[in-house]
Protein backbone atom coordinates (compact mmCIF):
# COMPACT_ATOMS: atom_id res chain seq x y z
CA UNK A 1 0.00 0.00 0.00
CA UNK A 2 2.59 2.57 0.98
CA UNK A 3 4.62 1.06 -2.40
CA UNK A 4 1.18 2.33 -4.49
CA UNK A 5 1.74 5.70 -2.32
CA UNK A 6 5.19 5.93 -3.20
CA UNK A 7 4.41 5.89 -6.96
CA UNK A 8 1.49 7.63 -7.26
CA UNK A 9 3.13 10.74 -5.48
CA UNK A 10 6.39 10.61 -7.94
CA UNK A 11 3.70 10.15 -10.94
CA UNK A 12 2.36 13.41 -10.25
CA UNK A 13 5.32 15.32 -9.38
CA UNK A 14 6.73 14.02 -12.57
CA UNK A 15 3.53 15.14 -14.50
CA UNK A 16 3.62 18.59 -12.74
CA UNK A 17 7.23 19.16 -13.30
CA UNK A 18 6.51 18.25 -17.29
CA UNK A 19 3.85 20.89 -16.87
CA UNK A 20 5.63 23.74 -15.64
CA UNK A 21 8.50 23.23 -18.04
CA UNK A 22 6.38 23.15 -21.20
CA UNK A 23 4.28 26.53 -19.52
CA UNK A 24 7.34 27.94 -19.71
CA UNK A 25 8.70 26.77 -23.36
CA UNK A 26 5.25 27.97 -24.39
CA UNK A 27 5.56 31.91 -22.63
CA UNK A 28 9.54 32.28 -23.84
CA UNK A 29 9.12 34.60 -27.23
CA UNK A 30 11.15 33.45 -30.19
CA UNK A 31 14.94 34.50 -30.14
CA UNK A 32 14.88 37.03 -33.07
CA UNK A 33 17.87 36.09 -35.45
CA UNK A 34 19.58 36.97 -38.89
CA UNK A 35 16.01 35.29 -40.49
CA UNK A 36 13.70 38.29 -38.83
CA UNK A 37 15.61 41.15 -40.09
CA UNK A 38 12.18 43.69 -39.52
CA UNK A 39 11.94 42.02 -36.44
CA UNK A 40 15.66 43.33 -35.12
CA UNK A 41 14.09 46.72 -36.15
CA UNK A 42 11.17 46.48 -34.59
CA UNK A 43 12.76 45.58 -31.61
CA UNK A 44 15.07 48.72 -31.73
CA UNK A 45 11.70 50.27 -31.54
CA UNK A 46 12.96 54.30 -33.67
CA UNK A 47 13.29 52.80 -36.97
CA UNK A 48 9.86 52.71 -38.46
CA UNK A 49 10.96 54.77 -41.44
CA UNK A 50 13.71 52.25 -42.72
CA UNK A 51 10.93 49.42 -42.17
CA UNK A 52 8.74 50.99 -44.70
CA UNK A 53 11.25 52.04 -46.54
CA UNK A 54 12.73 48.09 -46.78
CA UNK A 55 8.73 46.83 -47.00
CA UNK A 56 7.85 49.29 -49.98
CA UNK A 57 10.68 48.23 -52.19
CA UNK A 58 10.34 44.58 -51.54
CA UNK A 59 14.42 44.78 -50.24
CA UNK A 60 13.61 42.98 -46.96
CA UNK A 61 12.38 39.97 -48.84
CA UNK A 62 15.62 39.96 -51.10
CA UNK A 63 18.10 40.72 -48.36
CA UNK A 64 16.47 37.62 -45.96
CA UNK A 65 16.86 35.60 -49.30
CA UNK A 66 20.29 36.44 -49.49
CA UNK A 67 20.86 35.51 -45.19
CA UNK A 68 19.79 32.24 -46.25
CA UNK A 69 22.20 31.37 -49.21
CA UNK A 70 24.88 33.76 -47.91
CA UNK A 71 28.86 32.69 -47.47
CA UNK A 72 30.05 35.69 -46.51
CA UNK A 73 27.15 37.32 -44.85
CA UNK A 74 25.82 41.23 -44.53
CA UNK A 75 26.28 44.43 -42.49
CA UNK A 76 23.03 46.81 -42.63
CA UNK A 77 23.49 50.63 -41.52
CA UNK A 78 19.99 51.75 -39.88
CA UNK A 79 19.26 55.12 -39.67
CA UNK A 80 16.66 56.38 -37.09
CA UNK A 81 13.31 57.98 -37.57
CA UNK A 82 14.85 61.40 -36.86
CA UNK A 83 17.88 60.90 -39.68
CA UNK A 84 14.92 60.45 -41.50
CA UNK A 85 13.08 63.20 -40.52
CA UNK A 86 16.06 65.81 -40.64
CA UNK A 87 15.76 65.47 -44.79
CA UNK A 88 14.76 68.07 -46.43
CA UNK A 89 11.91 67.67 -47.54
CA UNK A 90 10.59 65.56 -50.55
CA UNK A 91 14.14 63.97 -50.66
CA UNK A 92 12.71 60.76 -50.83
CA UNK A 93 9.44 61.57 -53.07
CA UNK A 94 11.88 63.40 -55.90
CA UNK A 95 13.23 59.82 -56.34
CA UNK A 96 12.31 56.97 -58.92
CA UNK A 97 11.34 53.79 -57.97
CA UNK A 98 14.51 52.38 -58.45
CA UNK A 99 16.76 55.01 -57.03
CA UNK A 100 14.69 54.14 -53.79
CA UNK A 101 16.32 51.05 -54.34
CA UNK A 102 19.48 52.16 -54.70
CA UNK A 103 19.36 54.46 -51.54
CA UNK A 104 18.49 51.29 -49.64
CA UNK A 105 20.73 49.41 -50.94
CA UNK A 106 23.80 51.84 -50.45
CA UNK A 107 23.17 50.88 -46.82
CA UNK A 108 24.14 47.55 -47.13
CA UNK A 109 27.71 46.22 -47.23
CA UNK A 110 27.77 42.77 -49.08
CA UNK A 111 29.77 41.13 -45.80
CA UNK A 112 29.60 40.98 -42.60
CA UNK A 113 31.86 43.24 -40.45
CA UNK A 114 31.94 43.01 -36.48
CA UNK A 115 32.80 46.38 -35.30
CA UNK A 116 36.07 45.44 -34.64
CA UNK A 117 36.71 44.24 -38.22
CA UNK A 118 36.05 47.85 -39.82
CA UNK A 119 39.44 48.09 -38.90
CA UNK A 120 40.67 45.74 -41.09
CA UNK A 121 38.13 47.53 -43.94
CA UNK A 122 40.06 48.49 -47.35
CA UNK A 123 38.42 51.56 -48.50
CA UNK A 124 36.43 52.51 -50.52
CA UNK A 125 34.25 49.61 -49.28
CA UNK A 126 31.40 48.61 -51.82
CA UNK A 127 27.75 48.11 -51.09
CA UNK A 128 24.42 46.53 -52.70
CA UNK A 129 23.95 49.68 -54.71
CA UNK A 130 24.61 49.78 -58.28
CA UNK A 131 24.43 52.33 -61.42
CA UNK A 132 25.43 53.05 -65.07
CA UNK A 133 28.58 54.45 -63.73
CA UNK A 134 29.19 51.22 -61.37
CA UNK A 135 28.84 50.22 -57.64
CA UNK A 136 27.80 52.87 -55.16
CA UNK A 137 30.71 52.71 -52.49
CA UNK A 138 31.04 54.15 -48.48
CA UNK A 139 34.05 55.31 -46.92
CA UNK A 140 34.59 53.54 -42.83
CA UNK A 141 37.04 55.00 -40.89
CA UNK A 142 37.46 53.27 -37.58
CA UNK A 143 39.30 53.61 -34.23
CA UNK A 144 39.52 51.95 -30.79
CA UNK A 145 36.27 53.80 -29.85
CA UNK A 146 34.72 55.54 -32.91
CA UNK A 147 33.20 54.06 -36.18
CA UNK A 148 32.79 56.36 -39.01
CA UNK A 149 30.86 55.97 -42.25
CA UNK A 150 30.79 58.73 -45.04
CA UNK A 151 29.52 58.57 -48.90
CA UNK A 152 30.99 61.56 -49.94
CA UNK A 153 27.51 63.80 -48.94
CA UNK A 154 27.45 62.92 -45.85
CA UNK A 155 29.29 61.65 -42.65
CA UNK A 156 27.80 59.57 -39.92
CA UNK A 157 28.51 57.95 -36.85
CA UNK A 158 28.25 53.94 -36.44
CA UNK A 159 25.99 53.65 -33.34
CA UNK A 160 25.20 50.58 -30.87
CA UNK A 161 24.85 47.31 -32.77
CA UNK A 162 21.42 46.40 -32.69
CA UNK A 163 22.22 42.92 -33.94
CA UNK A 164 25.74 41.28 -34.63
CA UNK A 165 26.09 37.47 -34.88
CA UNK A 166 27.06 36.07 -38.23
CA UNK A 167 26.06 36.24 -40.77
CA UNK A 168 24.35 39.36 -40.00
CA UNK A 169 25.10 42.95 -38.43
CA UNK A 170 22.91 45.51 -37.92
CA UNK A 171 24.44 48.66 -36.86
CA UNK A 172 22.54 52.08 -36.05
CA UNK A 173 23.76 55.26 -37.88
CA UNK A 174 22.08 59.29 -37.10
CA UNK A 175 22.08 60.42 -40.94
CA UNK A 176 20.36 58.59 -44.06
CA UNK A 177 23.40 57.65 -45.86
CA UNK A 178 22.78 59.68 -49.29
CA UNK A 179 24.79 58.49 -52.00
CA UNK A 180 26.95 61.20 -54.05
CA UNK A 181 25.87 59.10 -56.99
CA UNK A 182 22.63 60.44 -56.16
CA UNK A 183 22.90 63.44 -54.20
CA UNK A 184 26.33 64.80 -55.41
CA UNK A 185 26.83 67.54 -57.12
CA UNK A 186 26.62 67.33 -60.54
CA UNK A 187 29.14 68.32 -62.90
CA UNK A 188 28.78 71.34 -65.25
CA UNK A 189 27.54 70.92 -68.24
CA UNK A 190 30.04 72.42 -71.08
CA UNK A 191 29.14 75.21 -72.63
CA UNK A 192 29.00 74.91 -76.61
CA UNK A 193 31.73 76.11 -78.22
CA UNK A 194 31.07 78.42 -81.07
CA UNK A 195 31.11 76.86 -84.89
CA UNK A 196 34.46 77.99 -86.29
CA UNK A 197 33.89 79.67 -89.73
CA UNK A 198 34.41 77.85 -92.66
CA UNK A 199 38.15 78.56 -94.21
CA UNK A 200 38.32 80.97 -97.27
CA UNK A 201 39.07 78.58 -100.68
CA UNK A 202 42.71 80.65 -101.57
CA UNK A 203 41.78 81.48 -105.42
CA UNK A 204 43.56 79.26 -107.91
CA UNK A 205 46.67 80.50 -110.07
CA UNK A 206 45.29 83.15 -112.44
CA UNK A 207 42.21 83.45 -110.61
CA UNK A 208 40.85 86.39 -108.40
CA UNK A 209 39.85 86.52 -105.34
CA UNK A 210 36.20 88.04 -104.69
CA UNK A 211 37.64 91.09 -103.10
CA UNK A 212 40.00 91.16 -105.59
CA UNK A 213 37.68 91.58 -108.00
CA UNK A 214 35.78 94.20 -106.18
CA UNK A 215 38.96 96.29 -106.58
CA UNK A 216 39.34 96.15 -109.75
CA UNK A 217 35.78 97.13 -110.86
CA UNK A 218 36.54 99.91 -108.89
CA UNK A 219 39.44 100.73 -109.90
CA UNK A 220 38.75 102.09 -113.34
CA UNK A 221 35.80 104.32 -111.66
CA UNK A 222 38.17 105.94 -109.72
CA UNK A 223 40.50 106.55 -112.95
CA UNK A 224 37.33 108.15 -114.57
CA UNK A 225 36.20 110.21 -111.44
CA UNK A 226 39.69 111.72 -111.33
CA UNK A 227 39.80 112.52 -115.07
CA UNK A 228 37.00 114.52 -115.31
CA UNK A 229 37.93 116.75 -112.00
CA UNK A 230 39.12 120.21 -113.39
CA UNK A 231 43.02 121.05 -113.14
Amino acid sequence: MATSSHLFLLAAAFTAIIGITSAATAASPAPIGPSNLTGILDKGGQYNSFIRLLRSTQIDKQLQSQLDNSFNGLTIFAPTDNAFNNLKPGTLNGLSSQDQVNLVLSHVLPRYYSLSTFQTASNPVSTQASGPDGVYTVNVTSTTNQVNVTTGVVESQVNNALFSDFPLAVYSVDKVLLPSELFGAKPPTAALAPKPEPAKEKPKKGETSAEEGEAQKILPEISLMTDVLPT
